[in-house]
């Protein structure tokens, strides 16, 4: 099953070149039908597939493409357009960029799919971290299962020197509890997004980080249902 060809990363690329607003209004056709009509195309397929092992997240081409615009508001690179078409798959009872998820991205040079958490904020961390700290064995259980090993190899993510304040130094998962970011996932040649292989790798990486997905979300599923969450949602650990 093949959704993108050689004409999507020709696209991307000649974007890279070109990356101003005149230019890509020009060719906007041209990227509906190279770029975003297989992204929509993979999407619905997947939906189908999250069914079996990721029921809570949502596949859906409204929620999930990232648009193509970039926001320069606060960035010193001013280029208007992401070079890349990417899809997330959140959490249906949580803000699309508030949750961990599964994600896909095609590249000029590369393709990665997997998931996680990927820039949680204080109040978000502290409520996984005090989840895993009672609950680390089956974490572990997860991310040294031979399918998470197969797929991923292994729990990656920016870690902190030393355990974070409020949990004991010897605790017995203070290597988890050092985690900022929980993330898992697989990085391949950009030819690899119209290979034949690339909708089974897919959802073989989906699958096998799905518990790990639902294991993160379960904490903060339970605090936004109970309204514990304020205003420092957004708040973002320094």
């Amino acid at each position: 099953m093949v959704f993108f060809t050689p004409r999507t990363l020709s696209f991307l690329r000649a974007l890279e070149r070109n990356n101003r607003r005149e230019w890509f209004l020009e060719r906007r056709e041209q990227y509906n039908l190279e770029v975003r009509a297989p992204m929509v195309a993979l999407i619905e397929r997947l939906a189908a597939e999250f069914d079996g092992f990721a029921p809570d997240l949502v596949a859906s081409p409204r929620v999930s493409i990232y648009r193509v615009y970039r926001d320069t508001r606060f960035s010193p690179d001013k280029t208007p357009l992401k070079t890349h078409v990417a899809a997330h798959f959140p959490h249906r009872r949580l803000p699309k960029n508030e949750c961990a998820g599964l994600y896909v991205e095609i590249a000029p040079r590369h393709v990665w799919f997997g998931g996680g958490m990927y820039m949680p904020s204080t109040s978000q961390l502290q409520l996984v971290r005090e989840h895993l700290a009672t609950r680390h064995r089956r974490l572990r259980r997860i991310i040294d299962s031979p399918a998470f090993r197969r797929a991923v190899g292994s729990l990656e993510g920016e870690r902190l020197s030393r355990v974070p304040r409020g949990f004991p130094r010897d605790h017995p998962a203070a290597d988890l509890l050092r985690y900022r970011q929980f993330l898992a996932g697989r990085e391949e040649q950009a030819a690899f997004a119209h290979s034949p292989a690339f909708f089974r790798s897919l959802v073989t990486v989906f699958r096998a980080i799905a518990p790990l997905v639902a294991f993160l979300n379960e904490p903060l599923v339970a605090a936004r249902a109970a309204g514990v969450l304020g205003h420092d949602w957004l708040e973002r650990e320094t």
